[in-house]
């Protein structure tokens, strides 16, 4: 049995989100497809992690088994050849017969882009943000994220998960350009979390007491305390570290 590793680039404009749905086109159903055309065998993608329909990753990581030895080189090739144009496989290698993309991931990143000047060339990929925004304002009121923290009030009420606690390693937000990118790095994410605490900082950023309203926002472990789910366009899973 042999152990192949994938990171994955996709713009998720066009997909109701990475896992495999019913009546609906994902990325993992997508690549599945590409590789059963290519070894004509169904294979099992693991991924490093869900994103949302239209949420979009830099740096997805999967693996799948298979019994069959792959030519590497040829093989990401074709692949690539036969994805649509908004899937890209740019690094693939043999690993560790265990390895897991999901359950040995140490850290998983994201940034959120927003954009202060009409675009449209941003349009899909950022969100449009009129008002000033000054980055060390943003980065003093991001601290109250930092550390162990039950999250409950920033995912989405639906999810099946019980244990809501995750660790926030680094959390920041600088200027790259025209776009102002915020980046969270943690060792877990829930369902919605990370736009919500965007739409959370941004609404916080105008309140007289800002870290005082976050953390009364997590101490109520109620979702409806937080603010406004930002909207999935600006959202890239960055990077996954193993």
């Amino acid at each position: 049995m042999n152990n192949y590793k994938l990171i994955i680039q996709y713009d998720g404009t066009n997909y109701a989100g990475w896992q495999i749905q019913e009546n609906a086109i994902t990325v993992q159903q997508t690549i599945i497809e590409a590789v059963k055309t290519i070894l004509k065998v169904e294979v099992n993608l693991i991924g490093s992690g869900r994103t949302d329909s239209g949420v979009h990753a830099l740096g997805q990581v999967a693996n799948f088994r298979t019994e069959t030895e792959i030519d590497i080189y040829k093989f990401k090739h074709s692949l690539n050849s036969i994805l649509p144009s908004d899937i890209s496989i740019v690094e693939m290698n043999k690993t560790d017969i265990y390895f897991h993309a999901r359950f040995d991931a140490k850290k998983r990143s994201y940034i959120y882009q927003i954009n202060q000047m009409k675009s449209p060339f941003y349009k899909n990929y950022s969100y449009f943000y009129p008002g000033e925004l000054k980055l060390d304002k943003l980065n003093n009121i991001s601290e109250a994220f930092l550390g162990e923290n039950d999250f409950t009030s920033f995912s989405k009420k639906n999810t099946e998960i019980d244990n809501k606690n995750c660790s926030v390693y680094d959390i920041n937000w600088r200027k790259e350009n025209e776009l102002i990118v915020f980046y969270i790095q943690a060792n877990r994410f829930l369902h919605g979390m990370v736009r919500t605490i965007v739409g959370t900082i941004l609404k916080a950023y105008e309140a007289p007491n800002p870290k005082d309203l976050i953390e009364n926002i997590f101490s109520s472990q109620n979702r409806e305390e937080a603010f406004e789910s930002m909207p999935s366009k600006g959202l890239f899973l960055y990077k996954v570290d193993y």
